[in-house]
């Protein structure tokens, strides 16, 4: 009888540790099994960010030669103001960029797929630190400036004044094209200051807003070059 239990009892110990493996088992190949699925989705976003970094970083080119366009048209117009000898062969241009503004287009698909996702699926925290701070902050500023910081809604503050001021001087052709200027401009002093003052708000404005483009632009090369490295390509 003795025998019989100890048999039962070493049968059943068997049994419990064989089942204890197999359970530990299954919870350990599920757990890698999240984790590779984990691994995968991180890769296939981290990929989706780059992409459209890449994207953000033309559109940040385009606004920065468009800002460095209004600049050279501050010039232009501060020396047509001063009685400067200029090519007025130019003016359509100049006049077209001097109160143009711009917006700011950002590829964040990828961003927000991570959000959903979780931030925490980037286990680099360096890395993961630097996707926020882009997207959170960096890119939400420049946005800011562009559309919304009044200051910088140029065609909004200047045109009508300064077309007012312009305008009566424009030469146009046939067809209601801008094809020359009329020089010398009549304006008193007064107004020939006001004109200047105009110009060099816009200029000061447009140069801040250039070197906030060019520190994000680093910042996007550089988390580019970071999630390359991740990615092993």
């Amino acid at each position: 009888m003795n025998q019989v239990k100890r048999t039962n009892w070493r049968s059943l110990g068997i049994e419990f540790f064989s089942i204890f493996i197999a359970v530990v088992s299954a919870f350990a190949l599920n757990n890698w099994n999240e984790n590779r699925r984990d691994a995968e989705a991180a890769s296939k976003i981290m990929a989706e960010i780059s992409n459209g970094l890449e994207k953000d970083r033309e559109d940040i080119r385009v606004n920065m030669l468009g800002h460095e366009a209004g600049i050279r048209a501050c010039q232009f117009w501060r020396e047509v103001a001063q009685g400067q000898e200029v090519f007025t062969d130019t003016v359509l241009a100049h006049y077209s960029n001097l109160v143009r503004d711009y917006i700011s287009i950002q590829n964040v698909s990828g961003y927000e797929t991570l959000k959903s996702r979780g931030l925490e699926l980037i286990e680099d925290d360096s890395l993961r630190r630097d996707i926020i701070a882009l997207y959170e902050y960096d890119y939400k500023i420049l946005k800011n400036f562009e559309e919304e910081y009044h200051e910088m809604q140029y065609q909004e503050n200047y045109f009508q004044v300064i077309n007012g001021m312009v305008a009566p001087y424009l030469i146009f052709d046939s067809r209601g094209n801008i094809v020359g200027l009329e020089r010398p401009l009549k304006w008193s002093a007064s107004e020939q200051k006001i004109f200047l003052s105009y110009l060099w708000k816009i200029e000061m404005n447009r140069r801040f807003l250039l070197s906030y483009y060019g520190h994000t632009k680093e910042k996007v090369q550089q988390l580019q070059e970071q999630i390359k490295e991740q990615l092993g390509s």
